[in-house]
């Protein structure tokens, strides 16, 4: 459904109406502009964290493991592995806590994390990108195994693979939640059986993988090639935002639930790069003992299903390995797919919205998603895959470690950036320099880097780069600004506490004047023009700054 809310002023009336039609969908849209309200969190710590992790269970790990082991060696790979799992740790605890804590996604916490309201336009649109090259990678394994296992040309297996999911985002979180945690204990067990199989019956694979040296023979450890392998993987730091879009949905942190409260949101925020980790070396392993033993594997090796239908055969009858290996990759690319999709509709109409003022709603950018995806694996994107991820890690790593470095330094430490995040229309400026200026920056310095502009002793460090700039500029420019960009108003002009005696956000109702709906205190301001409440929907759509409150002298 599409609908424009503020054309004219005196249209007010007439265009309240046609939003109040869409408000009235506003759990189909799963809150994709605004604030998770406490009266829509229902779930447990649990099943938040369990829905959160499902979303990982792509195989895309795999495949990156093996892609850089059989590049640059296992111990390269290894210490590559370990790098980036130690950076997305640390720059994922601050932000997915946001999150969890104050129930906003990624871009929302952007936004007030030193972006300013459409400074961080540019953030989701890396964001977005983030969803639709790994959703055309998992789409791609997952026509492989279609092809494989059902003799299905691989360009009609792209738009099954691709097809399959819209149906199943519709829904949101709602169907997400039950989804990833009735899949998850049979995608274990298929994912693990053929790595164990191999350790216990085939230890001498064990020897062949540390000292695999790579197709180009890498000599043990090289500080190079071990950056090289790190920014590969560092293209996965944006999915800290996908756990955050789960993340929002967490209830609200009491003394009854804060043992289970801290576990879920570190396990299913920045631990999910534990599970990652695991994953990519698995896939190392696998490809090394496909190379090693397998006649005319080295074209297949880095491929998943290759690899399972490989070390299931060891032990199965030839057609029920065939169904296990299908089976485990259908589950694990629809796992991470769905999260893909919903991920990228939130970014891509959030970032519409704010530029435009007009909300046409989630379920058109699901589409545009969807169709981005499907025309990359038409290209065949996966012959070229450390070209495009490595590109990525670097416009990736500068926004999430610019995020929470301003988190660290400028909201605990110096104090100069407000410590509960803001996001909506009228209490922020435009743009703030301190994140939007340092990640341009980093992001900037470090892609010229990559691709060489420095000088080919730099290149292997645009990780490095990346990751320097972004963690320092953020308190340079907060100290050189004083601050100052961060807060356009500091008062919103309602009087009720915007937290509870806990520290969660209110769950107060306040009716809308423009939508004639009730939403929850942290979704609401003060309306200019009237002696009443706006929500952020409707601030966002206010095409005339009708309702937005002035800056504050």
């Amino acid at each position: 459904m599409t609908q424009d809310v503020s054309e004219e002023p005196v249209n007010e009336a007439a265009e309240a109406d046609l939003d109040t039609m869409t408000a009235t969908k506003e759990t189909l849209e799963d809150y994709t502009l605004r604030f998770a309200p406490r009266s829509y969190r229902k779930w447990s710590t649990r099943v938040v964290g369990i829905s959160a992790l499902g979303g990982i269970a792509y195989l895309a790990d795999f495949a990156i493991g093996a892609n850089i082991g059989i590049s640059y060696g296992t111990t390269n790979a290894l210490w590559g592995i370990l790098i980036f799992a130690i950076v997305v740790m640390a720059t994922g605890f601050p932000v997915a806590y946001y999150s969890a804590r104050y129930n906003i996604d990624l871009d929302l916490v952007t936004r007030g994390s030193g972006f300013g309201y459409y400074g961080s336009v540019v953030t989701n649109v890396i964001f977005a990108t983030f969803t639709f090259i790994f959703f055309a990678l998992e789409g791609s394994i997952m026509a492989q195994g279609l092809k494989l296992g059902l003799g299905i040309p691989l360009w009609l297996g792209y738009a099954a693979s691709t097809l399959i999911i819209f149906p199943l985002v519709i829904y949101g979180m709602k169907v997400l939640s039950t989804l990833q945690v009735w899949t998850t204990p049979l995608w274990l067990v298929l994912m693990v059986a053929p790595f164990v199989y191999l350790v216990v019956s085939h230890p001498e694979s064990v020897g062949q993988f540390f000292a695999y040296q790579g197709e180009n023979g890498v000599q043990g450890f090289d500080f190079g090639s071990t950056l090289l392998a790190a920014g590969v993987c560092l293209s996965l730091i944006a999915q800290i935002a996908e756990q955050n879009d789960y993340l929002r949905f967490m209830p609200p942190k009491t003394p009854e639930n804060k043992r289970s409260w801290w576990t879920w949101m570190f396990l299913a925020g920045p631990g999910w790069v534990i599970f990652g980790a695991i994953k990519q070396i698995v896939g190392l392993f696998l490809a090394v003992y496909l190379i090693a033993n397998v006649a005319d594997s080295a074209g297949i090796a880095n491929q998943p299903v290759h690899q399972f239908l490989e070390i299931y055969e060891n032990f199965l009858p030839g057609w029920l390995a065939m169904t296990l290996a299908v089976v485990l990759v259908v589950i694990s690319q629809i796992k991470i797919n769905v999260t893909n999709a919903y991920s990228g509709s939130l970014a891509w109409t959030n970032s519409f919205t704010r530029v435009t003022k007009h909300y046409p709603g989630r379920l058109v950018f699901l589409g545009v998603n969807l169709l981005i995806a499907l025309i990359l694996m038409e290209a065949n994107m996966f012959d070229f895959l450390n070209t495009i991820l490595g590109f990525y890690a670097n416009c990736g790593m500068a926004w999430v470690v610019v995020v929470a470095s301003d988190i660290v330094f400028n909201k605990f430490l110096l104090k100069l950036s407000p410590m509960e995040p803001e996001f909506r229309r009228g209490m922020l400026y435009a743009i703030n320099p301190v994140g939007f200026g340092s990640m341009l920056i980093a992001a900037g310095v470090s892609v010229i880097a990559f691709f060489g502009g420095l000088g080919e002793a730099i290149r292997p460090y645009s990780p490095l780069v990346a990751i320097g700039l972004a963690l320092v500029l953020p308190p340079i420019f907060a100290i050189a600004t004083k601050g100052k960009y961060y807060l356009r108003r500091t008062d919103d002009g309602i009087d009720l506490p915007m937290y509870d005696e806990h520290g969660n956000p209110s769950g107060e109702h306040l009716k809308c004047h423009v939508c004639h709906h009730d939403y929850e205190r942290p979704d609401m301001l003060k309306c200019e023009t009237h002696d009443a409440h706006v929500c952020s929907l409707c601030l966002s759509t206010d095409k005339v700054a009708d309702h937005v409150l002035p800056a504050q002298t």
